[in-house]
């Protein structure tokens, strides 16, 4: 650790996303977020909340993930912008990670492919901690990059039986289509939702929608169904009429219920408290919430936290540092 804040007396290392590609399959990205929410629940990491800047003119956004990672002695921000332009907006994200040590900069890498990484590492921390042990069939909405991760994440979890998603974009794409039957041999694709979570232990909802793309009426038996967010305003995968008959859990108890747009809708319309919520990611890690009994479904909620963001970026640079020293003399 000494090595790694020292070098902040050099220049920061800048780490474009072919850099980031090329280092992924090096990196522990469950474990780094494991070791970060475990100090997160023993006061050794800070979370505050998540923060949305409206740019002037309705020309877009940017939201900051913030965060401190004591024990590794380093701090700092992702920056996600929205840009509104004539066609498709213009989204990306930065993150910077600096030295508790010095107050230099340490690294300034993009976080495209880290966000990905991380948002899928967390559900599959969830899952670890939440899913019954006896689970054996997994189900997955969504085929885009992040539901490939999180099948890529989730596989090594349980020993499932089948894996099947179910995705509208499938329908007519062949590249696609062989895109995800290659992510894990078991993987199968389900022509319906209710085809796809039938039966299911297990439902990851990997989507950018906005509106519930999920009916509990299609679950057949008490499932775990974990759910992400999306720049979309209020976004939720499920209804929030439901919140009061599940089980929930979430990323981070103090800051998720006042951005999940599930949560806040449940809150307002449905009678639903904040309260309500039976352990978060920081509980989990150090045994100090209940863990759910199945007798009814149980919704794990993420909204993506600055300091899985800060977790993964500093797996990256202590990569990053020791590719650049080279291996040592023996």
């Amino acid at each position: 650790m000494n090595d790694l804040l020292n070098s902040a007396e050099s220049a920061p290392l800048v780490a474009d996303e072919a850099q980031v590609r090329a280092a992924l399959p090096a990196l522990d990205v469950r474990g780094a977020l494991a070791r970060m929410f475990g100090a997160l629940g023993r006061s050794a990491a800070v979370q505050p909340p998540q923060t949305l800047t409206l740019f002037p003119q309705q020309a877009g956004d940017f939201i900051t993930y913030l965060g401190v990672l004591a024990e590794e002695e380093v701090f700092g921000a992702k920056l996600s912008p929205y840009i509104a332009t004539a066609g498709a907006p213009v989204i990306t994200a930065w993150t910077a990670l600096m030295s508790m040590r010095t107050g230099k900069p340490l690294m300034w890498c993009d976080a495209g492919l880290l966000t990905t990484e991380r948002t899928a590492g967390t559900t599959a921390l969830a899952i670890g901690y939440l899913a019954a042990s006896t689970s054996t069939r997994l189900a997955v909405i969504g085929s885009g990059a992040l539901a490939l991760a999180h099948v890529r994440h989730a596989a090594p979890l349980r020993a499932w039986e089948s894996i099947r998603v179910h995705s509208p974009a499938l329908c007519g794409s062949a590249a696609r289509e062989a895109d995800v039957l290659a992510a894990d041999p078991r993987v199968t694709i389900a022509q319906s939702v209710a085809d796809c979570v039938r039966d299911a232990d297990v439902v990851m909802l990997c989507t950018s929608s906005g509106t519930p793309v999920l009916s509990l009426d299609d679950l057949t038996r008490p499932a775990l169904v974990t759910s992400i967010s999306t720049n979309v305003a209020r976004a939720h995968e499920v209804d929030p009429a439901a919140l009061p008959r599940l089980d929930v859990y979430c990323d981070y108890r103090r800051t998720t219920p006042g951005s999940a747009g599930e949560m806040l809708i449940a809150a307002e319309q449905h009678d639903w408290s904040p309260e309500a919520i039976r352990g978060d990611l920081a509980e989990l890690a150090n045994g100090a919430c209940p863990m759910p009994s199945y007798d009814r479904h149980v919704l794990f909620r993420s909204i993506g936290l600055g300091l899985e963001d800060i977790a993964v970026a500093h797996a990256l640079y202590a990569h990053l540092h020791a590719l650049a020293r080279g291996p040592r003399a023996v």
